[in-house]
This record gives structure tokens, sequence and C-alpha cells, in this order.
């Protein structure tokens, strides 16, 4: 069970007198007990679980695993299309 941490974006800002692209790339995240194998849907369930004095759940069993997705741009010499 993965969640969207960040949404991909891309906007626009004028630097030095260009336009140029401000990519926010998407950012998927999946929590995982290293020992238990369950997932958990967010930073808080995994936290919460660290925390709950009924489980022997401890920080350093917890595996965050991140996909990145950046969006494609046109890259080249003389490529304008902004």
């Amino acid at each position: 069970m993965s969640f969207i941490e960040t949404k991909a974006s891309v906007r626009y800002e004028v630097i030095d007198g260009k336009t140029v692209p401000i990519i926010t790339p998407q950012c998927e995240v999946t929590l995982t007990n290293m020992i238990t194998k369950k997932e958990y849907a967010s930073d808080a369930e995994a936290l919460t679980d660290v925390q709950n004095p009924n489980t022997t759940t401890k920080p350093e069993h917890i595996r965050r695993d991140v996909n990145i997705t950046v969006e494609s741009i046109p890259l080249g010499a003389g490529v304008n299309t902004f």
C-alpha cells in the first residue's frame, strides 16, 4: 500500500529574463515493517505502531521506499516551447 507524498507539477518562472520550468516530481512512498511485512497507509500510521506499547515495533523496523517520477520536458539546443 503506497501513498503519494507530493504530486507532480510544472510551473514556470522568469529567472534572469528567461522563462524556466520549475519541476516538482511525484513522490510515491511505501512504508513496510520489515519484521511483520505490514504496509502502512501513512507516516502517521507507522509512527502510531512504533509508539504503541502493545507492539514490539521499533523505528529501525520501518523501511521507507520512495519512487520518484519526473515529468518529461523537451530539452535541446534551440528548443523553445514556453
